[in-house]
């Protein structure tokens, strides 16, 4: 099953968008005019920050940045198209805009947990760059974990509370990337320990993905009890996602005979590992 990730960063775009921007010493995605070197430049980005649409976006940041190219505003324009086609849940263009982000900001925590998030969910068996793809999912999801630790500052005018949702998603977003790509890779105690922390830390906005996905990887494991508990979670979560619900339903079925007799059923009776 293709895991839709982008449940967890819609969430992600409520959190953003109830607060003030952050400061630039968080993330730099709310510059002030000062930064630009000239009132063209200001006008300019003005003028394509207020374009909405992810491709849209995407072309006005490539242009932005060949007429400046050394402008510090760059940034901010990518990481507008990078969230712009994270609300058109656009995986690639979410990898394509990240890259540009963190090409200008390695340390851009945003932009690691969504690039993370979206590698991990378009991982597939037989991706001639597999390998890749693993190292840099792990390697952006760690970095993410550390900079959201010594980096993060909360949102100008943010309430304690919106700071710590704030937090705590981009820290739920950065497991979750790493348990899902710990099961896609058969490590499942390592996809157990990850999952189970994301759905810790994820308790405001719970995500039925990340349950239905861990009681997969305690399956895995033949911890049955543990497993039919993580997937009525998941049953609990997703009323609104059928696809999901029927195989949240199909898994919990046979959780509950092993769960009851205490032995395992053939392989086949076990739900399918997201590809």
């Amino acid at each position: 099953m293709q895991r839709l990730p982008l449940v967890p960063m819609a969430l992600l775009t409520l959190s953003l968008g109830a607060m003030a921007p952050a400061s630039r010493a968080m993330q730099r995605t709310s510059p002030a005019p000062i930064h630009a070197k000239s009132q063209q430049e200001l006008a300019d980005y003005k003028a394509d920050d207020s374009l909405k649409g992810g491709s849209a976006m995407e072309q006005a940041a490539i242009s932005f940045a060949q007429k400046y190219p050394e402008s510090e505003l760059r940034l901010y324009l990518f990481a507008r198209a990078m969230r712009e086609y994270q609300r058109e849940n656009n995986a690639a263009g979410i990898e394509q805009m990240g890259e540009r982000v963190l090409a200008l900001d390695p340390d851009h925590t945003v932009a690691l947990v969504l690039t993370a998030t979206a590698l991990a969910d378009s991982l597939g068996p037989s991706d001639p760059d597999r390998d890749k793809k693993i190292a840099e999912i792990k390697k952006n999801a760690t970095r993410a974990l550390q900079t959201v630790r010594t980096r993060f500052v909360p949102p100008a005018g943010a309430t304690p509370q919106q700071a710590a949702v704030y937090k705590t998603t981009l820290e739920a977003m950065a497991y979750s990337a790493l348990g899902m790509t710990n099961l896609k890779t058969g490590d499942y105690n390592e996809a157990e320990k990850n999952l189970k922390q994301a759905a810790e830390l994820d308790k405001i906005h719970p995500d039925p993905y990340v349950w239905y996905h861990l009681a997969l990887a305690q399956d895995h494991r033949k911890k049955y009890p543990a497993a039919l508990n993580s997937v009525e979670q998941a049953l609990q979560l997703a009323s609104s996602n059928p696809d999901l619900q029927k195989l949240a339903e199909t898994e919990h079925q046979r959780l509950s005979r092993l769960a009851t007799h205490g032995k395992n059923s053939p392989d086949s009776g076990r739900a399918p590992l997201p590809q």
